[in-house]
């Protein structure tokens, strides 16, 4: 690529990247405030159209960036085809050219649409601090920490989380608790938030096209796109199965019938995929031997409540699941290490700490006279095998406490938990 013309490209985008404004802001914007104090490159990862490059823009906001402070780079431009590994050396000269401050911030997107990238990061990460985003078909974004050499830090991000939601929706949640007019508004609005999930532009324009349209590129992409051509039948059958069970454990055998896939080795790697991508996570069974963990069924999950409510085949609403998988989102989204427990009856949900279960939460739509002695069944089970005196119901709009057995339960909305209740 020719110097001068890698010039007016770095220029016009960093003016074009200046000019973004009135972005919601991310929780993930303080995480990384701390994460960078480590001077180690980060990669953000998450699937695709989640925000991650809206979240550049914010973290040079909140740093207080001037506007010789940092560089930002997209190289999912069309101007960048002829980029060659020779002009990463431009990149810096251009730095000297336009007196960038030493030890600047670089903020890379999609650099793994250029070969050599990792070396050149790998060169000069000591002398700048390095963010980078991205996620396609030649290198998921999940990948891109394990190429580098060395230390990096990684950090995940998602669709919005409902009180990011609310930020964009101009919600004010400060005084919900005091304010039953908030309090009615915060449920209007999570009534939709259930139904359309979290991702930016969905939320914006409410158009189910969007979502359809975005399924297509993570199938295609960056799933498809790694295998066989004569698998592609197989591997749309597979996220149908998927979108259409969320919040339903599966095993490999159900999948090889479903797809005709015998090889079990090429449905993990399937299923990999659908994790690597950010479209489909799983749950262990939980169980003291992590050999029988690896063993049982998995429950499936899908990063939005939207995406499974656009392309899952269902005659009709599941919204016990559909709650169930918010949940699932949230506690990834809070780093949480969890697990389903299952004896006589179900657990939803055991949430790990370093060698002990410290909560288990169970989750149903609404409690009612019919599935109580279940729900409760199901969480007391669990209450006993990890000694816990305490446990908590998730449901749709349902809130009081009892106890059983002199163990306290708590039965909470999931809109309340969201917020932090």
């Amino acid at each position: 690529m020719d110097k001068d013309n890698l010039f007016k490209v770095l220029f016009e985008q960093q003016k074009d990247f200046r000019r973004i404004s009135n972005l919601v802001n991310r929780d993930s914007v303080k995480k990384v405030r701390d994460l960078i104090k480590l001077k180690m490159p980060l990669i953000i990862t998450g699937v695709r159209r989640c925000g991650k490059s809206s979240l550049l823009k914010l973290i040079s906001e909140d740093l207080k960036l001037n506007e010789n402070d940092f560089l930002y780079l997209n190289f999912n431009d069309e101007r960048f085809v002829n980029f060659e590994i020779s002009n990463f050396q431009d990149i810096l000269d251009y730095l000297i050219k336009e007196k960038y401050i030493k030890n600047c911030y670089l903020f890379f997107d999609e650099i793994q649409e250029v070969q050599g990238w990792e070396k050149w990061i790998n060169r000069i990460k000591g002398s700048f601090k390095i963010i980078i985003t991205g996620s396609n078909s030649k290198l998921l974004s999940s990948e891109i920490s394990s190429i580098l050499t060395g230390r990096s830090l990684s950090l995940s991000l998602f669709p919005f989380s409902f009180s990011e939601y609310l930020n964009f929706k101009k919600v004010d949640i400060k005084k919900y608790k005091l304010d039953r007019e908030i309090e009615l508004k915060i449920k209007q609005e999570f009534e939709n938030y259930f139904e359309i999930g979290g991702f930016p532009k969905m939320i914006l324009e409410r158009n189910r096209i969007l979502l359809m349209e975005l399924y297509e590129n993570i199938l295609y992409r960056d799933i498809i796109s790694r295998f066989k051509g004569n698998l592609i039948k197989s591997i749309k059958e597979i996220s149908l199965y998927l979108q259409s069970n969320v919040s339903s454990d599966i095993s490999l055998r159900t999948l090889s019938k479903i797809s005709g896939i015998k090889n079990l080795e090429t449905l993990k790697n399937i299923l990999n995929s659908f994790e690597q991508s950010f479209l489909f996570f799983f749950t262990n069974k939980f169980n003291y031997s992590v050999k029988k963990q690896i063993q049982n069924p998995k429950k499936i999950y899908c990063i939005d409540n939207g995406l499974s409510n656009v392309l899952g085949f269902k005659f009709s609403k599941d919204s016990g699941n559909l709650l169930e998988n918010l949940v699932a989102i949230e506690l990834k989204r809070r780093g949480k290490e969890t697990f389903y427990f299952q004896k006589k009856g179900e657990c939803d949900f055991v949430l790990r700490e370093g060698a002990k279960i410290k909560e288990v939460i169970q989750v149903c739509y609404k409690l009612t006279e019919k599935n109580k002695d279940r729900e409760i069944k199901g969480l007391l089970e669990a209450m006993d095998e990890f000694k816990l005196k305490e446990g908590l119901i998730l449901t749709y709009d349902d809130e009081k406490g009892f106890k059983v057995r002199g163990k306290k339960i708590k039965v909470l909305p999931v809109w309340k938990w969201l917020l932090g209740s």
